[in-house]
């Protein structure tokens, strides 16, 4: 057996989320499928991080095994990128040791969320309009607050099959960038939901809604009906995956 680590990216709009769903379309069946056609036989891929339906990826990865005697071709990236459809797209194949693995071999991911104040027909697809006036500054000093806990309940999506809530938060900030407010989140992990609960929550701040001392409150209860709304999916982009720089020494297709 060999593993190897799959680059890609994709238009959120178009799939029902990443993880396979019974009749719905989504990235992981269809990576799968035209990655079985190639090898002629099936196979099962195992993805980084699971986003929901319409949320984007700019930078996703999964890892899939290939039996003993079968190796990834040097030209399995363009053939993938002519059998994808245009809203999903590969970058580069690595092959890895036996032992990695796409989700718990990843240092952190960053996500980003984006939030538009005027109508664009340009970014309606990418980003939330939200034309509610916001104080930024109170938003990162909430935002700060994220640095010193561990557990985020509050945030996740109440039906949930994990082990445990605790996560660590090594960035999160707003800025602008142009006309767009950018809410920018890193972590080792995040719960299902988790992301867009906290942008809807430090909205409530940024409206004079919350206090600091409100959402740490929030934080501690532990409660996820406490907590603010989920913003809508399609501002949500996972924009990085960061993993050991050694994983991608063995290119095998580009």
């Amino acid at each position: 057996m060999s593993r190897y680590l799959i680059a890609f990216s994709y238009d959120g709009g178009s799939f029902h989320g990443y993880q396979i769903q019974p009749n719905a379309t989504t990235v992981q069946s269809v990576l799968q499928d035209k990655l079985s056609l190639l090898l002629g036989s099936p196979l099962e891929i195992v993805g980084s991080s699971r986003t929901d339906t319409g949320v984007h990826a700019h930078e996703q990865f999964a890892h899939f095994d290939l039996p003993a005697g079968k190796s990834v071709k040097e030209n399995w990236v363009f053939r993938l990128n002519r059998m994808l459809p245009d809203s999903l797209a590969v970058q580069g194949i690595y092959h890895v040791a036996d032992d990695f693995h796409a989700r718990f071999s990843a240092l952190s991911r960053t996500y980003e969320y984006r939030i538009s104040p005027l109508k664009s027909p340009f970014n309606s697809q990418y980003a939330y309009r939200f034309s509610v006036d916001l104080d930024v500054e109170a938003m990162n000093k909430a935002a700060a607050l994220f640095f010193q806990h561990t557990d985020y309940q509050c945030f996740s999506k109440v039906k949930t099959d994990v082990t445990t809530f605790n996560c660590t938060i090594l960035q999160a900030f707003w800025a602008y960038r142009g006309d767009e407010l950018i809410f920018t989140i890193q972590g080792n992990r995040f719960l299902r939901g988790m992301v867009r609960a906290v942008v809807g929550t430090l909205l409530e701040v940024g409206q004079g809604r919350l206090s600091n001392k409100q959402l740490q409150e929030i934080l501690d209860s532990k409660d996820r009906c406490k907590a603010g709304r989920a913003v809508p999916a399609h501002g949500l982009h996972l924009l990085k995956v960061e993993y050991p720089s050694s994983t991608f020494d063995a290119k095998c297709a580009g």
